[in-house]
């Protein structure tokens, strides 16, 4: 089985971007892209409604962290600072050498192939450093901008389920979507 450990924290860098460690001092950004609904539009996740849920948040992603159950990125532009979006590693399948991940932008730093960098350095981390086999995404198949932001970054579609999960009253589907380390 495979044994990862975050500690300490992986920071990485792009060229536009710093990967780093979220902090409180992230809450007010966290928020605005959590509770915007064009951000929440696809995500089957609660949208956060107050200043306290991104606290909450930040808590959780911290304890995960520290119990090596999930690992989560803020990311920043070089030269501030502010979050502008997160990425991270989700739903660890260490007897499988595979992890999912997932990822929130900024609207006003989409179309920018920011994420697209953070993808690509979160993979060569997961793939080399963590020592991943495999990476999962997990996406809504209405949207169209992050099939192809993972298409273009070496995912292939491996299925979509009809219905697979209930959120918000409605049973949804999903794309889910893989890429395998290099031989």
């Amino acid at each position: 089985m495979l044994e990862v450990s975050f500690r300490p924290f992986p920071e990485l860098v792009t060229a536009r971007l710093r990967l780093r460690a979220t902090g409180p001092g992230d809450a007010p950004a966290l928020y605005r892209l959590r509770s915007d609904e064009r951000v929440m539009r696809l995500l089957a996740r609660p949208r956060a409604t107050t200043i306290e849920d991104a606290f909450h948040l930040l808590a959780a992603i911290e304890d995960d962290r520290a119990s090596n159950r999930n690992l989560t990125w803020a990311l920043t532009l070089h030269g501030d600072d502010t979050l502008v979006g997160t990425i991270g590693l989700y739903r660890l399948k260490l007897e499988h050498h595979r992890a999912e991940v997932g990822y929130l932008l900024a609207p006003d730093r989409w179309g920018q192939g920011l994420m697209s960098e953070a993808l690509e350095a979160v993979a060569r981390h997961s793939f080399g450093a963590l020592g991943f086999h495999s990476l999962e995404a997990n996406t809504d198949p209405r949207n169209a901008a992050s099939r192809r932001l993972l298409e273009r970054n070496g995912f292939v579609l491996e299925g979509l389920f009809r219905e697979d999960y209930f959120w918000d009253g409605q049973f949804l589907d999903s794309a889910i979507y893989s890429r395998l380390a290099p031989p």
